[in-house]
């Protein structure tokens, strides 16, 4: 008699963003969506890494409340500019502030993650930060890529995943979706130690 395999959990990425579903995407696994509900305000005195790796968490338990079966994936990113957090811009004039003030600056990204199942208490987190230096930036292309790309719901103002790259000089990360909004090696892993296999036989 050949023994059945159990059932998957399913997958539940606590998430309203079009830019992470298509990064998970990438992982051929089901999963939903879920908007997580909370407010995504910085705490007095914390810093940019704390305030990622605190909201990863909130989002994810926010979805494993409502879904206590489900794994649930949690993300959050926050631009750091010498320890000033930037958060997305939302209108045109706070995008031309936010490239003004990083123009030829070094601007480090934490990228934070959790994957947690209110059904068996499995908690897990990490942190992906990346090192982004921009070139130094003349107010005309500054204007031109806004209105090209209108990247008015990212981190920092800039798709690097698109036009924005053309913005940077360098970048620095050993998880290479992770400035894009979910890092996926990263990922891989937590889900991995959570027991949902990605690859047939991974976790033999």
């Amino acid at each position: 008699m050949s023994i059945q395999a159990p059932p998957r959990r399913r997958l539940i990425l606590g998430s309203g963003s079009p830019y992470r579903k298509e990064l998970l995407q990438r992982l051929h696994l089901p999963f939903e969506t879920c908007s997580p509900d909370i407010d995504e305000s910085a705490q007095p005195g914390e810093n940019p890494a704390a305030t990622a790796s605190r909201l990863a968490l909130a989002k994810a338990w926010a979805v494993a409340r409502q879904h206590p079966d489900a794994l649930v994936i949690g993300s959050d990113q926050v631009a750091d500019l010498r320890g000033q957090a930037l958060g997305k811009p939302g209108t045109h004039e706070r995008a031309v502030a936010q490239l003004r003030a990083m123009s030829g600056q070094e601007v480090l990204f934490h990228t934070a993650l959790a994957v947690v199942c209110a059904e068996t208490g499995f908690v897990a987190q990490d942190l992906a930060p990346v090192r982004v230096c921009f070139r130094s930036l003349g107010e005309a292309e500054i204007d031109a890529y806004l209105r090209a790309e209108q990247p008015y719901d990212c981190a920092g103002s800039a798709k690097a995943e698109g036009l924005g790259i053309a913005l940077l000089e360098r970048i620095e990360s050993d998880d290479p979706t992770a400035l894009i909004g979910l890092p996926l090696m990263r990922t891989s892993a937590l889900l991995r130690r959570a027991g949902l296999s990605i690859l047939a036989g991974d976790l033999a």
